[in-house]
Order: structure tokens, then sequence, then C-alpha cells
């Protein structure tokens, strides 16, 4: 990577990938590290700037993450929470219990003028943390404090060092992107990095990857895959040829407008496998999310394996992985919630190598490439539809039957969004389907059918989301709508939870 690169050293925090991702905002390359490989990491890549990230232990516990700070020395560095208690620990200062832990807002006090502190555009910030640095290390200066938090700020100018016991990251502190900008430019970043920086360089990164062989790019429809596929056919022309297999589990009618689209849009080879015999059976009988999900990846290789040869000859098998994909199938500071089919659930056996253009990259990057490639609105802005499909959203077996009452429900509630206005504000959105049954009334007879669950949610990037706030008269309306439309439901509800904790798919 020929840009200035701004490293995250990843000590276990739940907003790392923030961090990553808002010095990308500011136009600064950036990729996060964890803190076991970060030593080895920045004496190979000599990086323009250090970010330490907040975690979750404390520096005064064994076995806390940490690194040698010589490491450090030359480099501007800034820590953020754990990682201002890193520094002010690691540098000579010390640091203790808190008496008064803070969790959520608080407000800065004693903000020092012209100190990066001093660049947030209000005193308002968010804190998480259980320990506090009671003094900084000798030649640092504090520069804010609050009501129970001594140290809220420090920094050695000389030194090129800067700790902030909050986090500018988040979209609680509302200024914070003034004082992660004021690092950026203290630093000397170039602020080279753009989408077209990314394109012109994945490009030929895909052309050294691949050399003279060719790929096989699987695709769903969905953005990831799309944009992916773009990039391949710019990269390698009709070296690529685009594959894609109706698992069956797609949203109603989906499958059709996939092909469409696809075929009138992307410049590449595009063949449509038809597997949805093979996927049910595949599926028959299985009720555990993980096992679902296993099988669908394995199935969805074997398609590419059986077609490759005599489609293309293909060394490669391309596909839309993101980000969030890579955090959640786990990593070495982050628990593994769930395997994603196109990350963990691949099968050992497969033959053809992976190639993934945008692993590192979140949703609304994609989406920005997807634009400067010249995709349509229709295909860059499509909702985040899972891999596995409906699988994730039918709870229990999968039958026939439960994939048609899911896709009408889904159809319904979808279109009603739409109709009524609210579909700008709306990451995600669907229809998932219980795996139990409940006693209703309709037509004077008694009914014993399964339950609808409708989730619609607000996000920025998938790695936190809440439940989108509809007016009860939609909800109302939504629920009669799929109650006497829909054969085989009897009960309607709305799923509140935010993610954390609950995932945005419920399976």
């Amino acid at each position: 990577m020929s840009h200035q690169l701004a490293l995250v050293v990843d000590f276990g925090g739940q907003y790392t990938q923030l961090i990553v991702r808002r010095m990308r905002e500011l136009g600064v390359y950036s990729e996060m590290v964890p803190w076991m490989q970060a030593e080895a990491r920045i004496r190979e890549t000599r990086p323009q700037g250090v970010i330490l990230s907040g975690g979750p232990k404390s520096v005064l516990e064994e076995g806390a993450p940490t690194l040698d700070v010589r490491v450090l020395e030359g480099i501007p560095t800034l820590g953020i929470c754990y990682g201002q208690q890193f520094l002010a620990h690691s540098l000579g200062g010390r640091v203790e219990k808190s008496k008064d832990r803070e969790y959520g807002r608080r407000e800065l006090e004693n903000v020092a003028e012209g100190s990066l502190a001093g660049r947030l555009s209000l005193p308002t910030v968010w804190m998480s943390h259980g320990d506090r640095v009671e003094a900084p290390p000798p030649g640092f200066s504090v520069t804010a404090t609050t009501p129970s938090c001594p140290v809220a700020a420090m920094e050695n100018e000389a030194a090129m060092k800067w700790g902030v016991q909050f986090h500018p990251e988040v979209s609680h502190t509302p200024g914070g992107r003034g004082l992660l900008e004021s690092f950026v430019v203290r630093a000397g970043f170039a602020r080279d990095w753009t989408t077209g920086a990314f394109i012109e360089e994945t490009v030929e990164a895909i052309r050294t990857q691949v050399g003279d062989g060719t790929v096989l790019c699987g695709v769903s429809g969905g953005v990831d895959s799309t944009v992916a596929a773009a990039l391949l056919a710019r990269a390698l022309g009709d070296r690529v040829t685009c594959a894609f297999v109706d698992h069956g589990l797609m949203r109603l009618n989906e499958s059709e407008q996939v092909i469409e689209t696809f075929q009138r849009h992307i410049p590449a080879k595009f063949v449509p496998i038809d597997a949805r015999s093979r996927f049910l059976e595949a599926l028959r009988g299985v009720t555990e999310p993980e096992q679902k999900r296993k099988i669908i990846g394995a199935e969805f290789v074997k398609c590419f394996e059986e077609h490759a040869d005599e489609l293309a000859g293909c060394d490669f098998l391309a596909q839309g992985t993101l980000y969030p994909d890579v955090i959640e199938s786990g990593s070495p500071t982050a628990a593994k919630i769930k395997t994603h089919h196109n990350v963990g659930g691949l099968p050992d056996w497969m033959r053809l190598q992976v190639i993934e253009p945008l692993k590192w990259l979140f949703k609304d990057e994609v989406r920005e490439v997807g634009r400067a490639l010249g995709l349509p609105d229709e295909m860059v802005d499509r909702e985040p539809f899972p891999g596995p499909g409906l699988a994730v959203r039918i709870l229990g077996e999968i039958t026939e039957e439960r994939i048609r009452i899911t896709q009408e429900a889904d159809a319904i509630f979808r279109e009603e969004i739409r109709a009524q206005g609210h579909k700008p504000g709306i990451w995600q959105s669907y229809a998932a389907l219980l795996d139990v049954r409940s006693v209703g009334v309709m037509g004077d007879e008694r009914t014993y059918e399964q339950p609808i669950v409708l989730r619609a949610v607000q996000s920025e990037d998938a790695m936190t989301a809440s439940a989108y706030p509809f007016p009860f008269e939609f909800l109302d309306h939504v629920a009669h709508r799929i109650v006497n439309e829909v054969d085989g439901v009897n009960r309607v509800l709305y799923d509140l939870t935010s993610k954390p904790p609950a995932t945005i798919e419920w399976e």
C-alpha cells in the first residue's frame, strides 16, 4: 500500500473498527492490527501514525494487552481509553482503579486551549472506563478533566504522544471528528486515501494476485458481490465468469430481478445456476443455525467447483466479503459471533483459491466504490441481504412451505415501507419466521399457526444498529395485511432489540 498508514492497534475494544472508519473518512488509509501482532507490524511498516484503541481489560491486571512502548518512539501516537491508560502506565504515569466509574456522556472541564482536546467542537464526550489515569507520565500535561476523572486528556506535543480517556470515534462524542482531524494534521498525514485510489490500487492488486489465471466470481445480486464483480471486470475483462447460484432462499421474485439487472450493468460473462432442489435437500431436517451456515457454504462451493472447469477452467473464487463479516466470524481480539458463509463457512477441501477484494471495507465504503464504478442506484443502494438468504430468517427447519410464508410476509412488509416513505432511514428490513406455533381465531375457528417477526434497523456500518421507530399505525396496518394475506400466519411481532445485544439477523 503506497499510502501513509494509520495503524490502529486493537486492544479488544468494541469501537476499534469505528476508529479505522473515521480515519478513512478523514482521507487517511487505516488498518487494524491485533495487539499481539502490533510490534512486528509497526517495525515492518513504520506507519505515519498509531492509534491505541480502547479495551475491556485493566492495564493493572496480569495478562492485559500490551506491547513494547519503545516501538512507538518517533511515531505520532494517540491513545484512546485503554490506549491512554496503557501510555500512561508504560511511560511512568500512575493508573488506578476508579472509585467512581464513568459510563456514558460526560462534560469536559478545564480544557487547555490549543490542545488536541481543545479541537472538540462540543465538550460532551462518551466515557466507558473502570480505571483512570491519576497522574500523567513525565513530560505530559493534563489538557482536560471531568469531576471524577483527573486526566480526561493528556499530551506531550514534543514526543508526539496524545491520550484521551473518552471515545472521539463514536457518534455520542459529537465533536470527536475535530479531535481526530487535529491528530491527522499534527501527525503529518497527506490525506490521500480516496475511493478512486482504492479502485486503482485494488485493480492492480487483483491483476498481481491472479496473474494469467481466471476467476469465478460468486454473485448474489447484493451490493458486496456486485461491486466485487465490477472491480474484477475492470481488472481482468473476459477472464471473469460471474455465477449466480439460485439456492431458492431469495426474497420473492428476487432471483429473476438479479439476473436481469446484472446482465444489464456488469460487463462480464454471467451464468445462472439453478440449485434450489440441492440446497433444499441438503438442509432437510436441519435446525441448528451454525449447521445451516456450514451446509450452505459447502453447497455454494460445490456448485462453483462443479461448474468451474466447464465454464472457464477457473483458478480463483472471488467473493464479496466485507470487514464486518471478518470481525463477526472471529478475530484474535473479537469473539466469534457467527460464521459467515463466505468467511468461516468454506470447507477445507475447496480447490479454488479465494480472492476477496473488499474484505477490509465497510458497507458504506463499498457503496461509494460502486457509484465510482458507474453502477446504478438500484444496485448500489440495495439493502444488505445475507448470503444464506432466508435460511437465517426461517428459524427451525427449511421447507418449501416455510420459504413461501416468509417470502410473502417479507414482500408485504417491504412494500409498505416503500409506499409510506420509510425506506430512506432504514439500513435493513425483513420478516422472520419463528419455529413455534401460537393459538389464534380466524373466521370463528381456532388456528394453530406460526408467528412472523418484523425487523427494521437503522445503522451506519452494521457493527451497531437500533430498531427503526415506526408509528404504531404503520405496524398495525402491516400486521393486518400479513395475517389476512399470508396463509399459515396468525400473529405478527416487531423486534425492538438493538445491536448489541442482538445481531441484525435472527440466526
